[in-house]
């Protein structure tokens, strides 16, 4: 900064002193003006960035994620169906067994009795049926010739056909108990996979009704049994029938997709089966049924899962994620990035959410940048502040290392 020097003669002048003073004064404002220039002329910040994706129409499956229980395809329950003493268990508990296979052995004594007189009650009847034929046989050109009466030859025949009757039901009563004889050993009605013995050796069991043994389900295939409200399949067929969705077609047909208790998705996708015409008074809700294959058996019935079901596609539709939509009770709305820079917001309408993403039925056109992210960054900026689009990226799930290195730590013991 400028000095300025005063003479001695100049100090006893005050005219002259305040001048001086003021001329001081100026110089230096002039000084400091000249330094502080260069800020002023600064650039401007540039326009904060934020996360776009681009609208693309394609064909989206309609996704329905509904609750469920599986079910074994067949269930058998091995009932004792002759009394008696239970003398051997022929299988090991919570094995697979094929149809036919030897399960229990009840004591057979009393029914190889039964079938030893039925088989001595056939031969006597054969015996008397064969002696009424040839009585019969003997009398027929004998009442030719008149040398017995017509009556005797009648009783001879009738007698004949009693015979013939009195085998028949001989024949019956061994078929009988060859039946009851085979009921001893009780077999495996399906093949699949049996439980516990319900039994043990020497119970007493068939003697008023037929006493539960076992349980064989077969688990290969799996059914599995899922509900879903009457008013979403009235509003899918609407949709359908406004031309929004189209049902569905080709090799994966309504397919269908179980997730685990765990959140894991099984390997092996379904087929929908049926869907039930009824609908429950009490719930409201209309039952469906798929068929999953389980030829490891991983899957085992009563299991509780998550059915994802696809009914139907969306033809050109446009997926966005979840967080860029806000969803008020005005409607759906997102904020689209101009091609300027600048900002505007559109009403959407949306169908069902799938993989984190939201289907967009209208409202939005092919080629638009969606803003997705960066929304903290336009809340300290004036109205109208124009922007610049970055592609973006979905945030990757977190390991488990990183999970558990973001817990907190335990706190320490006292």
């Amino acid at each position: 900064m400028p000095v300025l020097h005063v003479s001695r003669h100049s100090l006893f002048s005050p005219r002259l002193a305040a001048a001086a003073a003021a001329t001081a004064v100026l110089l230096a404002l002039t000084a400091c003006g000249k330094g502080a220039a260069p800020g002023a002329g600064g650039a401007a910040p540039p326009p904060p960035e934020v996360g776009v994706v681009v609208a693309t129409p394609t064909n989206v499956g309609l996704i329905t994620e509904l609750p469920g229980r599986l079910e074994a395809s067949r269930v058998s329950q091995v009932r004792a169906r002759a009394a008696g003493i239970l003398l051997e268990r022929l299988f090991k508990e919570g094995s697979d067994v094929k149809a036919g296979q030897p399960l229990f052995r009840i004591d057979p004594a009393p029914y190889a009795a039964a079938q030893r007189s039925a088989e001595a009650s056939l031969a006597r009847a054969e015996a008397n049926a064969a002696q009424a034929k040839a009585l019969a046989e003997r009398y027929k050109p004998l009442v030719a010739a008149n040398a017995v009466s017509k009556q005797e030859y009648d009783n001879a025949v009738a007698a004949q056909k009693t015979a013939e009757a009195d085998v028949g039901v001989s024949r019956a009563a061994l078929t009988t108990a060859k039946i009851n004889m085979s009921y001893a050993a009780v077999t495996a009605p399906i093949s699949g996979r049996i439980g516990r013995a319900l039994v043990t050796e020497g119970a007493l069991v068939g003697q008023n009704d037929a006493t539960e043994l076992a349980v064989i389900q077969q688990i290969d295939p799996m059914y599995v049994n899922f509900t879903q409200s009457a008013t979403d399949v009235l509003r899918l067929r609407r949709a359908m029938e406004a031309g929004q969705f189209k049902r569905a077609s080709g090799p994966n047909a309504a397919s269908v997709r179980v997730v685990l208790e765990d959140g894991t998705e099984y390997a092996l996708p379904g087929r929908l089966l049926f869907s039930d015409l009824t609908v429950d008074a009490t719930t409201g809700q209309v039952t469906l049924r798929a068929e999953v294959p389980n030829p490891k058996g991983e899957l085992l019935p009563g299991l509780y899962v998550r059915v994802r079901l696809e009914q139907a596609q969306a033809a050109n539709a446009i997926t966005v994620p979840q967080q860029a939509v806000t969803r008020t009770q005005q409607g759906d709305t997102l904020t689209v990035v101009e091609p300027d820079g600048k900002l505007s917001k559109r009403t959407v309408k949306i169908s069902a959410a799938q993989d984190n993403q939201w289907v967009v039925l209208e409202g939005l056109k092919a080629g638009e940048q969606v803003m997705v992210d960066g929304f903290q960054k336009l809340q300290m900026m004036p109205p109208g502040t124009p922007v610049k689009a970055v592609p973006w990226k979905a945030p990757a799930p977190a390991t488990p290392a990183a999970a558990a290195a973001a817990a907190p730590a335990p706190a320490a013991k006292q």
